[in-house]
């Protein structure tokens, strides 16, 4: 699919995908892998064929403090003032007149009451269920910078970095593409199909439901199998101990 450019002609839709290219190095925060970047740029390195990728990624809210209705209507009144403000500066520029400061602190004021207003009512119909403020955030555990593989010895030299160990043994991921290095995205998407292979491998196995038939090995198969008639007549010999005597005449 494409769109129209505003200047002729139309442009390619791009959609997300997984960068290509192997791990140069890894951190555990998003500052580490910034400024390991900001070194290679003052290096010199073609940082356009570079990409940090944030794996694992956890929602984290944070707790900034209890909510009252004080703090609900300081909160109300700020938001407010902050819209009134600009409602009297576009007045103040577009019409200036002589009135035009008392225009603007009347609309900081009444921005303020309304924000007020309106936060004390919310904070009255939420105030059982949520009587807190919180931060949202959304985080990665590990941030990975990803390059082509022309370029990865050289980053890491620039970084002073090893090639990173492997979670898993080589061995354990499948062997695609002719041989050739996985990039990062295929590696990710061997490792996952290993993972789901192994979990599937050490489910137990299913008990059987009401009215099916249980699966059973070779000795129990033998031991329940019927006797087979003939033989060496030990199973007539028995069968004809077991058969009560013929009363007297």
């Amino acid at each position: 699919m494409s769109t129209q450019s505003p200047f002729g002609g139309r442009v390619g839709r791009t959609y997300p995908i997984l960068p290509k290219g192997e791990t140069v190095a890894s951190f555990e925060t998003y500052a580490e892998a910034q400024s390991a970047v900001d070194a290679l740029a003052k290096a010199e390195f073609p940082v356009k064929e570079l990409a940090i990728v944030g794996t694992d990624l956890t929602s984290v809210e944070r707790i900034t403090g209890k909510l009252t209705w004080g703090r609900a209507a300081g909160a109300g009144a700020l938001s407010g003032a902050w819209f009134g403000t600009f409602l009297g500066l576009l007045f103040f520029i577009f019409a200036p007149t002589g009135a035009s400061v008392g225009i603007l602190i009347s609309a900081v004021l009444i921005g303020a009451g309304f924000g007020m207003i309106f936060s004390v009512v919310s904070y009255s119909m939420n105030r059982r269920r949520r009587d807190f403020t919180s931060v949202g955030q959304v985080l990665a555990t590990k941030y990975a910078i990803i390059a082509e593989s022309a370029h990865v010895d050289r980053a890491r030299s620039v970084l002073g970095v090893d090639a990173p160990t492997p979670e898993r043994p080589a061995a354990n991921l499948p062997v695609e593409n002719g041989g050739r290095p996985l990039s990062y995205g295929e590696a990710t998407d061997a490792a996952k199909r290993a993972a789901t292979e192994a979990s599937r491998g050490a489910q137990a196995p299913v008990r059987p439901r009401y009215g099916e038939l249980a699966p059973t090995n070779d000795g129990g198969d033998a031991a329940s199998a019927p006797p087979q008639p003939g033989g060496d007549g030990s199973e007539a010999e028995a069968s004809t101990a077991e058969e009560p005597p013929a009363p007297e005449r």
